[in-house]
């Protein structure tokens, strides 16, 4: 086998579990929940109306998710009515501190990709633009 040859099985067994985890702190709602909670304890109320536009359905679900991927600790305290917090765990507070490094990278650099996006766009543009005909002699 060439040094050249791609394994593509060995790639998607190493990549598959990375997507996994990729995919769920990428969701739309991830990294509002993690920085509402990353605050202190955080009740359910305090995140549905912090994080505008996400319907109770959603912020349940993705509180679960996020309790089942070990990135938010619940505690329900036996009170009436029931009293249920949510904490960051260990892991979640680490992604929080690389979030914040994406997050400076992106202020860093937004106008160089801004410009490479225009200049991109100018060059699309111009390649689908019509050669104009030429006079015949």
């Amino acid at each position: 086998m060439s040094r050249s040859h791609i394994d593509v099985p060995e790639l998607v067994t190493v990549a598959c579990p990375v997507s996994e985890v990729i995919d769920s702190i990428s969701g739309r709602w991830t990294v509002g929940i993690l920085t509402a909670a990353a605050q202190g304890p955080v009740r359910f109320s305090e995140l549905e109306r912090v994080i505008r536009g996400i319907s109770r359905r959603v912020l349940t679900l993705k509180l679960r998710q996020l309790e089942r991927d070990g990135l938010l600790h619940r505690t329900v305290y036996p009170t009436v009515p029931p009293r249920v917090e949510y904490t960051l765990t260990d892991p979640a507070t680490e992604l929080l501190d690389t979030l914040r490094g994406l997050t400076d990278w992106a202020v860093r650099h937004r106008d160089t990709v801004a410009t490479a996006r225009a200049e991109f766009d100018r060059g699309q543009a111009q390649a689908q633009e019509p050669e104009p005909e030429q006079e015949s002699d």
